[in-house]
């Protein structure tokens, strides 16, 4: 979504027709670089004029990736500064952490080029928490790529992502639940302290590398909860989301993904207590009015629950939500004498 929209703003130069901008693609080869190409294939303003690789470096693009059409069938170069200068776009779809230097080495060398990150390089704010969960230096923070975003600490979304030179590509489980979750805490029907995601995703999100969890063999017929306990590295990238849609400090969120036998998408089912008094109605009407207007994003009318397999492969995040009054918290319970149980649930897809 972010990628396509920052990558399309035709370049011209003075006294010269405008020209399609020169895009170059870095890792290919891999599901994000591959579903990035699939995207700019299909775009008649840009030019994908590089594309570089690892391990599939000296192969026909057509022999990784045959189901791109690119017009022309090229061969996926090693990744290097000399490769990529002369771009006017550089879309890096690297493993995180390996993102931050070649990035660093093209800004230096071309102040005016367009890089979008599609790692976690460049997400967070903090140092501290992106060492924490990375276990590597810090490579800095970029201008956010939601669109969709309504936060009242930074500058409007669409018109920072247009000036934009450097853009960090919002992780896939962190755009579902952050959408699903920030109208509705900035409305206040929900208890912030409270907050529980549990989001069932694709096997594609792990990436291309063979690995054993990862065969049909041993992923067919099961599922199968990772990185629990609040060590996926997507939890600190949410609640920044969270506190610049709200200003608040003190959301709290249970975050746990769980593996399903799909290849692709999302679905994120998020929980919280809400105020007394508030119905779905109330619910919707919160999220449909942060989303107005946006042309990817479709509020589900009340009693309708989307699914995966609606937003597969396309640009696109279906939202639903409803209050569930019988799980009420009894007025015994220390937290709040007067609460249900709201379950917004967004589903996208990579």
């Amino acid at each position: 979504m972010t990628s396509e929209s920052a990558a399309t703003a035709p370049v011209t130069t003075t006294g010269q027709a405008a020209r399609r901008p020169r895009v170059a693609v870095v890792g290919a080869s891999g599901y994000a670089g591959g579903e990035t190409l699939r995207l700019l294939a299909g775009h008649p303003g840009v030019e994908v004029a590089t594309v570089t690789a690892h391990s599939s470096a000296g192969k026909r693009l057509s022999e990784v990736a045959p189901h791109i059409d690119l017009g022309h069938d090229p061969v996926p170069q090693e990744t290097g500064v000399e490769t990529l200068r002369g771009h006017d776009v550089v879309v890096l779809a690297l493993p995180h952490g390996q993102s931050g230097q070649i990035a660093a080495a093209l800004r230096a060398e071309d102040p005016d080029v367009l890089v979008l990150d599609l790692g976690a390089d460049h997400r967070l704010e903090s140092a501290e928490e992106w060492e924490a969960y990375y276990r590597s230096e810090h490579s800095g923070t970029w201008t956010y790529g939601m669109p969709e975003r309504r936060w009242p600490t930074a500058p409007a979304s669409a018109s920072s992502l247009r000036t934009a030179r450097e853009i960090a590509v919002p992780g896939r489980n962190a755009t579902a639940v952050t959408l699903a979750l920030a109208p509705l805490l900035r409305a206040e029907p929900l208890d912030a302290g409270a907050l529980s995601a549990v989001l069932p995703v694709g096997y594609s999100g792990a990436g291309r590398a063979a690995k054993r969890h990862l065969l049909f063999s041993e992923a067919s017929g099961t599922a199968a909860p990772y990185a629990v306990g609040g060590t996926h590295r997507h939890v600190p990238e949410v609640s920044q989301n969270l506190r610049r849609a709200t200003g608040r400090e003190d959301a709290r969120l249970g975050f746990t993904p769980v593996l399903v036998p799909m290849s692709r998408g999302i679905l994120a089912v998020c929980t919280a207590p809400v105020a007394e008094g508030t119905t779905t109605a109330d619910l919707l009407a919160a999220l449909e009015h942060d989303y107005a207007g946006e042309h990817f994003v479709t509020v589900l009318p009340e009693g309708a629950a989307p699914a995966t397999g609606q937003v597969a492969g396309a640009n696109t995040i279906r939202i639903g939500a409803a209050v569930d009054a019988r799980a009420a918290r009894p007025p015994s319970s220390p937290r709040s004498t007067t609460s249900s149980r709201a379950r917004p649930a967004p589903r996208s897809s990579r």
